[in-house]
């Protein structure tokens, strides 16, 4: 099975020389994903708003890589002020309640863009 690579179209990308998700056999690795509104590059303000847009745009990389946030095996989260966890926590468990990924979290004193507090990265497995 031949390697794929998804593209967001996003300036980073070829900046960094990178892909916003890897296709390899039956696995998905979608990169490190903030809350970035397509098209505008916008971002809220609220930790909690961040979240949810990364889970969209997740969900939107991985459906072009024929899978879905319930074909999640794992998720990192970093958050940029850990006094976040407990607030985005429950939007992590809504969202994968029934497939249950492994799941780490860390602390990140920076991300790409300074108006980031939130970004994602999730290892899925392939529809077949």
């Amino acid at each position: 099975m031949a390697r794929e690579l998804i593209s967001s179209g996003g300036k980073w990308e070829e900046i960094l020389g990178y892909s916003r998700a890897v296709v390899d056999g039956d696995w998905v690795f979608l990169a490190g994903t903030g809350g970035f509104e397509p098209g505008t590059g916008a971002v809220a303000d609220s930790v909690l708003d961040q979240t949810e847009q990364c889970l969209i745009n997740a969900a939107t990389a991985l459906e072009q890589a024929g899978s879905s946030l319930e074909d999640t095996v794992r998720i990192i989260v970093y958050l940029v002020d850990m006094d976040d966890f407990e607030r985005v926590a429950p939007i992590f468990g809504r969202t994968f309640k029934n497939t249950k990924p492994a799941n780490t979290t860390v602390a990140s004193p920076a991300l790409i863009d300074p108006r980031l507090k939130v970004e994602i990265e999730i290892t899925a497995k392939k529809r077949s």
